[in-house]
């Protein structure tokens, strides 16, 4: 349920709206009129309609799935304080399209989309407009939440069970192979597919296995591989985690990149910019990001994965005592000579992760030995732009391989300067 309160009026709750996606509410504050942009008066946004941080091509593929007539979202405009409503009608051509409405705001201070018809709140204009087209293409019908919230796809893991009884589960076909084991689709209960991740023995300590479980269990986004529990009853153990029905995203880009539009491309790099923003809110340290450990979705959204060498830091800085491998053409100069980790040197692999989905899946830095690429980094040889990159996205990926770590940008500046480039790019 949604109200609003201004002042002293107080506006009845909006409940019109029935989403088909069973969605966990998140409250966001955002600027209710021109007059309040600087921040005296503010309302909290509950609503599954608004989604703040998709963009207009995320707004576009979440209708376009969804396929319903007068399906809509309000989502936050690139320009502050400004905010689209994003309805899908059959109308408009064969399969279908997408219009975005600016929500206006008139000299009086009430909102609209259709001049003729204003009102004292956003939820007051999207109830007028659940009955009234007045100028839209079609009526605001089927309220759509964010795609992609965290909420588990199997019903029945509870965040507070973190052990998994093993008879529960179901092993069916092999998915892959990661840095400590083998990874297989398989069912829980019979009912509900999962990944279901071996870990071989001797690859790793079983202390450490459960840290990285717990650690895994905290971390809880929509572009993050959800971990729902853990096996620890027998051998080998295993970790159970969210299945991604398109897998591995480097295999991803290497089978239909050549078949994906450009605004895929910028979409893919938003998903991981989204999932590491959030770590980095979170004083985590992924250490291993690259296309090959980030897996797709059945809708391809692309989600971070592998926190097998994640570690959680107070100062946001660790520096390596184990010697472990780690990937060399990932990684930057304070790594590669001082095994030094920080988000920003997070922040220089995802620049190389954005390389791969606009090379699509090419290998970095193909010709070289790692050798070589340790010398060239040093001598501050940079990747290529890609030939489907623009020069202003090349520009933000090399801004992520500044040699120093305190000159890179943020996870959480990228993210914004990533919604720019979409946003223009249509």
């Amino acid at each position: 349920m949604f109200s609003l309160q201004i002042g002293t009026l107080w506006f009845p709750p909006f409940t019109s709206f029935v989403s088909p996606l069973s969605f966990r509410e998140k409250s966001t504050s955002f600027c209710i009129n021109r007059t309040s942009c600087g921040g005296e008066l503010k309302t909290n946004m509950g609503e599954q309609w608004y989604c703040k941080n998709i963009n207009r091509t995320e707004a576009e593929q979440l209708l376009r799935q969804e396929g319903k007539e007068g399906g809509f979202v309000v989502r936050e405009s690139s320009q502050r304080g400004v905010y689209t409503v994003s309805v899908y009608s059959k109308a408009l051509g064969e399969s279908g399209g997408v219009k975005h409405y600016q929500i206006k705001i008139s000299d009086t201070g009430h909102f609209y989309l259709a001049e003729k018809h204003t009102f004292d709140s956003i939820p007051e204009v999207l109830r007028y407009h659940e009955h009234n087209a007045a100028g839209l293409v079609t009526r605001l019908r089927y309220a759509l939440g964010p795609m992609g919230r965290c909420v588990p796809a199997t019903a029945g893991f509870s965040s507070e069970k973190w052990e998994i009884d093993p008879h529960e589960l179901t092993f069916m076909k092999e998915l892959g192979s990661g840095q400590f084991g083998q990874v297989r689709l398989g069912k829980w209960r019979a009912q509900h597919k999962v990944a279901i991740k071996t870990i071989r023995e001797g690859a790793m300590y079983e202390e450490d296995f459960i840290e990285e479980a717990k650690v895994m269990m905290k971390l809880c986004h929509p572009r993050l591989v959800q971990l729902y529990g853990v096996c620890l009853q027998q051998r080998p153990l295993l970790i159970v985690a969210e299945f991604m029905e398109n897998g591995c995203l480097l295999n991803f880009l290497r089978q239909r990149g050549g078949a994906l539009r450009e605004a895929w491309h910028m979409s893919m790099s938003q998903d991981v910019c989204e999932g590491m923003e959030y770590l980095e809110r979170q004083s985590f340290i992924h250490r291993d990001l690259a296309a090959r450990n980030c897996l797709v979705t059945e809708h391809n959204v692309v989600k971070v994965s592998d926190f097998g060498m994640t570690r959680y830091v107070l100062d946001n800085q660790y520096t390596s005592s184990s010697g472990s491998k780690f990937p060399v053409k990932w990684s930057p100069p304070e790594v590669l000579h001082f095994s030094k980790y920080s988000s920003k040197s997070d922040v220089w692999s995802f620049g190389v992760v954005m390389w791969e989905i606009y090379s699509e899946g090419r290998t970095p830095f193909e010709n070289r030995s790692n050798v070589e690429v340790v010398e060239d980094i040093t001598r501050g040889i940079r990747l290529y732009r890609p030939q489907r990159a623009s020069q202003p996205l090349y520009q933000l990926m090399y801004r992520c391989w500044h040699n120093k770590p305190q000159e890179r940008p943020s996870f959480a500046e990228l993210l914004e300067d990533i919604k720019k480039l979409a946003e223009t790019q249509e």
